[in-house]
């Protein structure tokens, strides 16, 4: 629908309106759910070698020599816990002693999904057979594909690296831990993201035994590699600028092409009847995303919505402009106390940066 938006005393600054994500009921068929399990535009280009350590932070660069052998071991054929699957039509090696993947411990910003997917990247396999994605995309690939199906689809990879590793749920928990588990006796290598280490997972959540035990059983697939170090995102960077009035961002979403432009409210209200695994699609071809009116979110169901479609547009480098509060008053007090935290001091500071990257569509 074309249109045009002035304001008061000016010609008009733009002959269509913005794109509203609102109005998008995206459909992703299973199949692509499975293709795009690759490393998000933003680390398309990352390797070891863009990494740059912190010279205080020794970890950094322990694990950049860590993750460079641990590719490059990946590199004979399929490890199968049996010895007896073959790839290219050789006798795979026995799946090797000890654990059977990394896990990358560090707080927020230090450069852990670039080391992840530097690890994809360097792993001498082809595309299609390593795969990448996040906890959530994880999950929503069983919901997608069934856990059997799951499997097999994943089964002959040499190795699956998982970003932002959170157990929520104590479900979710088992069904990962069992599918973990049966790719390691395919002899699927695992690397994995986190901000607790693999036997703490649970700490601040569920303190079922249940819960606990399971947390223990897979923590003991992978090696810790602790990664200290400050937030990049934050450091030696300008704050994040001041919300803007509803004004200046309509004014910027129409002459932004391939902007959209919606209310915060609206937007939360929209992304309860949008299943989280489609957030990404609900985003394709938006070059700029502009909120009027962004407020605190009511409820913690909306709160965890937001924090996925953050980690998208994060993932996209898609910048976010907003009036109203800033973001880092998106959550309650209560909120960013509870078992969800590490979550929305993620969404926090992820969103901050995008909203760095949105400061220049504002005309000065």
């Amino acid at each position: 629908m074309s249109s045009s938006y002035a304001v008061p005393g000016s010609s008009p600054i733009a002959d269509t309106a913005p794109l509203s994500l609102c109005a998008r009921e995206p459909h992703v068929p299973a199949d692509r759910l499975v293709a795009e399990m690759v490393p998000p535009p933003r680390f398309d280009s990352v390797r070891f070698d863009t990494y740059v350590p912190d010279p205080n932070q020794p970890s950094q660069t322990e694990a950049v020599r860590v993750l460079s052998d641990f590719a490059a071991g990946l590199g004979g054929a399929h490890a199968s816990g049996s010895g007896k699957r073959k790839w290219f039509g050789r006798k795979a090696a026995a799946a090797p002693s000890g654990p059977r993947g990394v896990y990358l411990d560090g707080g927020y910003g230090v450069g852990k999904t670039h080391l992840l997917a530097s690890l994809w990247h360097a792993t001498p396999a082809a595309p299609s057979l390593k795969a990448f994605g996040t906890f959530v995309e994880l999950t929503n690939l069983v919901g997608a594909l069934g856990f059997q199906q799951t499997v097999r689809t994943l089964s002959g990879h040499r190795l699956l690296c998982i970003d932002e590793f959170e157990l929520d749920d104590p479900g979710d928990t088992v069904l990962v831990s069992s599918l973990l588990s049966r790719l390691v006796e395919e002899g699927v290598a695992l690397a994995a993201t986190s901000n607790t280490l693999p036997g703490k997972l649970g700490e601040g959540r569920f303190a079922a035994a249940d819960f606990l035990r399971e947390i223990q059983g897979l923590s003991a697939h992978f090696r810790p590699l602790r990664i200290d170090g400050e937030d990049y995102r934050h450091r030696g960077l300008p704050e994040a600028p001041p919300p803007f009035s509803d004004e200046q961002v309509t004014k910027a979403a129409y002459a932004t092409p391939g902007a959209s432009l919606d209310d915060f409210p609206a937007l939360l209200d929209h992304l309860a009847r949008v299943h989280p695994s489609r957030y990404g699609a609900l985003t394709d071809g938006v070059r700029a995303v502009c909120l009027t009116e962004v407020r605190p979110v009511p409820d913690q169901s909306t709160a965890l919505r937001l924090v996925v479609l953050a980690d998208r547009l994060y993932d996209r480098e898609v910048p976010v402009l907003a009036s109203g509060l800033p973001f880092d008053e998106l959550f309650s007090e209560e909120m960013l106390n509870g078992g969800y935290r590490k979550k929305y001091f993620r969404a926090i500071s992820r969103l901050t940066a995008l909203a760095r990257d949105a400061k220049g569509l504002v005309a000065q």
